[in-house]
């Protein structure tokens, strides 16, 4: 039986359209999870969409529209961005309006409340809408929450249910601390077991039904809805059959999540108490990446400098790429141009001066050169030669960018052989040696493709198609150059 891999995406709010920041989050995962299968595992690749909240409630009534319709046109737009962008088409996508979320979330709910971990009070809290969380002033930079400084701080006072935060301070430094890679990279792990080292605040679970509708109600008590994180950060476990699928909960998790900076609280310490209060395994790591920038600046819409994926792969195609090049080009921007684990920047004239660099005149040019030198001088690909490994040792530590460095650094290492050998001279003076040389370029370019399986599917499956043709006929042109 081969071993299982699990990786969950966090899911995207579906208060607007997709945007860059949640397309580098599902192509790194579509990265990792490819990489795993290319280990012989059964891979488990969840993502989905958030769909409950005030947020969604507010943008569906700035809209006239009826809250359910608003949510089914978003989620469409998420779920069509996975082929766009090259992702696993066997991807489980799951909502959390869908009745099998809802039922798990009710079930967690419910064991949540026997182990004595929630609780009903009155409060009154500072409150960011755009995050959906609650903040203290300690949080807030001249009274606005830093990550959403356009909007107003809200104050809250009713009366709802409470999740026994503070009782897992010690549970979770103890569980950090007999796992030390848990959340990488480390300095964010480092941030997380400071937070909870500092002491744990109980945070609301649910809020008035009558005030926020929109949301899924909290069994035995009509009166008030869930609150949005408590809901959705269940899909990890629901969208695995929790807790009917007994057997494929229990082959796939603990697994593997990816999140942003922004998440960092929510996936490794709300969550990782929540499954310790329900009586289920912690995740078994968490990964966490940086933002992405527009020319420096936070991406905003009110700035209108908001990267849409989807305008991207637009202009590209614009300029005579086809769609499989497009989805490469922009996977390769996102997986070596962006670092793993910092912010990275974008602007479309870095796009195109680094898709340039790395692919039209990287890749491109060299498998052009490999393969126009080898039909011409009949050295033919043995048959029956790859089975190369694909394995990269950087990706044990999910450090992406580094892999991808790693790839290209061979790439610019086989031009360099190219140019001492000189195998287009040496072919008439030693043809014996130059077609040694000019074989030695091939089997470089079986290794490329094959270590690109995991980040560029289209460009290393056009690549391998052509090393197995013991004819190296239809030699593809992979990138070309965009001005």
């Amino acid at each position: 039986m081969p071993d299982k891999f699990y990786i969950t995406t966090t899911l995207p709010y579906v208060n607007a359209d997709p945007h860059l920041g949640f397309a580098l989050e599902i192509v790194q995962a579509d990265a990792i999870a490819r990489y795993h299968k290319l280990l012989g595992e059964e891979v488990f690749f969840n993502t989905g969409t958030d769909e409950h909240g005030v947020k969604i409630q507010r943008k569906a009534e700035e809209q006239g529209r009826e809250t359910q319709g608003y949510v089914d046109e978003y989620a469409a737009k998420f779920k069509n961005l996975m082929p766009a962008l090259g992702i696993s088409q066997d991807i489980h996508f799951i909502r959390t309006t869908e009745p099998r979320h809802k039922a798990a979330v009710q079930a967690f709910w419910k064991k949540c409340l026997d182990n004595g971990d929630i609780y009903k009070q009155a409060y009154k809290v500072k409150y960011c809408v755009g995050c959906e969380l609650e903040k203290t002033d300690s949080e807030l930079v001249d009274g606005k929450c830093p990550i959403h400084p356009n909007l107003e701080i809200e104050l809250i006072e009713e009366e709802n249910y409470f999740f026994k935060f503070s009782k897992y301070q010690q549970p979770l430094l103890k569980f950090y601390e007999a796992n030390p890679e848990f959340v990488v990279p480390d300095f964010r792990f480092n941030e997380i077991k400071q937070f909870v080292k500092t002491g744990l605040q109980d945070f609301s679970i649910s809020r008035l039904k009558e005030k926020m509708p929109w949301g899924i109600p909290v069994p035995d008590d009509d009166s008030q809805v869930m609150y949005v994180w408590f809901d959705a950060l269940i899909n990890y476990i629901s969208t695995l059959g929790w807790p009917e699928n007994e057997q494929q909960f229990g082959q796939f998790w603990p697994g593997m999540q990816i999140a942003g900076k922004d998440n960092l609280r929510q996936q490794s310490a709300m969550w990782q108490a929540m499954l310790m209060s329900a009586g289920l395994p912690n995740s078994k790591q968490i990964i966490i990446h940086g933002f992405i920038t527009s020319g420096g600046q936070k991406m905003s819409k009110s700035l209108g400098n908001v990267a849409d994926p989807y305008e991207i792969l637009s202009k590209l195609k614009e300029k005579g790429l086809s769609e499989e090049q497009a989805i490469d080009a922009l996977r390769y921007y996102l997986l070596r141009e962006v670092p793993t684990f910092e912010d990275g920047d974008y602007t479309w004239e870095r796009f195109q001066e680094t898709y340039n660099a790395g692919l039209a005149n990287g890749i491109g040019n060299q498998a052009s050169r490999i393969l126009k030198l080898a039909v011409s001088n009949q050295v033919l690909p043995p048959q029956g030669f790859g089975g190369q490994d694909s394995r990269i040792e950087v990706m044990g530590k999910y450090r992406l960018k580094e892999a991808m460095d790693e790839i290209w650094k061979s790439i610019s290492e086989c031009d360099e052989y190219i140019q001492r050998t000189e195998p287009f001279k040496k072919i008439k003076t030693d043809p014996d040696a130059a077609k040694k040389d000019i074989l030695h370029t091939v089997l470089h370019l079986k290794a490329v493709a094959e270590r690109l399986r995991a980040f560029l599917p289209y460009t290393s499956e056009k690549l391998l198609a052509v090393l197995r043709d013991p004819k190296l006929e239809n030699i593809p042109r992979l990138f070309p150059r965009i001005e």
